[in-house]
């Protein structure tokens, strides 16, 4: 926030009510160790000077049930002069829609003085049509990388998108190449290095006590001098059921340049590998989308096209899988709205730190969500 201060010159934010949408902040102790959620734990955190105009409240912050604690949270806070947001971009677009059918309106109008969104666990970026839609203009960001393992690198400058590495807290970091991360023996380099534009698997040692842990997350530099990465993806969120190594990267950029293509808002969405197939779906295995749209394109054959067209030119096994006719081309399945969280809350990780996986390699999500999928 000093840094976007400093920068940019803008401070008004600070004037007005802020909020941290995040886990319940109640603390159990284990063998005298208070244990809790990172986004909870963070919550004791909270600076001074930040926590007078804090919302909500912290009885409100406690309450266990995600649905009942963001409509608490909405009475609380659709009065007030909201200007700094903060949270995982879709259980804030949660709070953003209860506010929309409360109130009719869109988020500006709402709160006018709304300037600062800052946000970490996810990719923004195919959320952030969706988002700004909702909120009716484009408002800065500021995106944080934190991890129960320890704070890895944020955002200082509205002029880029990738993030400082944080080189002194107590993290020395060690790099895996995904390219050989499954084979026996990979390679496992430090800072001096690593190499720009080469995805790596980001390996943690901490004065916390790890070590050579793999924190499962995949990280790309943009920069030595100094450090900065972008977030890429997860290493446990692949799809290769045939040798195509589609990661999360890949995925995301191919339906955000097609959503743009095509003007639709996806809210959520997942694929999931169809390795046996019936006849009646072509025969061939497929790459199997499940997608929540709030504003779906006006020829869904095209923007499935252009999907797979942006997956194949970015992903050389997946063309060559396809060209080859081991693949056909992806499929779409257009769900109902609230699947994901109507799915979530199935398998109780409704809210807080809990994210959707936004690719796997097995079906057990695509199969839950089957039951979603609107007639077409």
């Amino acid at each position: 926030m000093l840094n976007y201060i400093h920068e940019t010159g803008k401070a008004d934010f600070l004037n007005g009510r802020l909020i941290f949408i995040s886990g319940s902040p109640v603390l159990d102790h284990i063998n005298n160790i208070p244990v809790g959620r990172l986004s909870g734990i963070v919550n004791h955190h909270v600076p001074e000077y930040l926590r007078r105009k804090q919302l909500p409240t912290y009885q409100t912050n406690c309450i266990e049930d995600w649905e009942t604690k963001v409509n608490t949270i909405v009475e609380e806070t659709v009065e007030q002069n909201m200007t700094f947001i903060s949270g995982i971009p879709p259980w804030v677009q949660m709070y953003f829609d209860k506010l929309h059918e409360q109130t009719g309106k869109k988020i500006k109008d709402l709160f006018p003085n709304f300037s600062l969104f800052v946000y970490g666990g996810v990719n923004y970026e195919p959320y952030r049509r969706k988002f700004e839609q909702t909120i009716g203009k484009k408002i800065d960001s500021i995106e944080l990388y934190p991890a129960s393992e320890g704070f890895i690198a944020y955002q200082d400058s509205q002029k880029e998108n990738s993030l400082l590495l944080l080189l002194n807290s107590g993290i020395f970091y060690e790099f895996v190449p995904v390219s050989e991360y499954f084979s026996s023996n990979p390679s496992r380099i430090s800072l001096k290095d690593v190499e720009t534009g080469i995805n790596y698997v980001l390996i943690l040692n901490t004065n916390a006590g790890l070590w050579g842990y793999n924190l499962g997350d995949t990280v790309k530099f943009v920069s030595k001098d100094p450090f900065k990465i972008v977030v890429t993806g997860r290493i446990k969120h692949y799809i290769s059921a045939f040798g195509e190594h589609v990661i999360s990267e890949e995925i995301e950029n191919a339906l955000m340049k097609a959503a743009q293509e095509q003007h639709a808002e996806v809210i959520e969405f997942t694929v999931a590998p169809q390795v046996n197939p019936s006849e009646a779906e072509g025969g061939l295995p497929f790459h199997e989308w499940f997608i929540e749209f709030d504003s779906p394109p006006g020829d869904l054959e095209k923007f499935r096209i252009s999907i797979d067209k942006n997956l194949q030119e970015q992903n050389i096994y997946y063309r060559d899988l396809i060209q080859g006719h081991i693949l056909q081309p992806l499929k779409i399945q257009r769900l109902q709205k609230d699947s994901f969280i109507f799915y979530m809350k199935s398998i109780g990780k409704l809210g807080g730190q809990n994210k959707v996986p936004h690719l796997s390699n097995n079906r057990n999500i695509a199969d839950a969500l089957k039951q979603f999928i609107l007639n077409q």
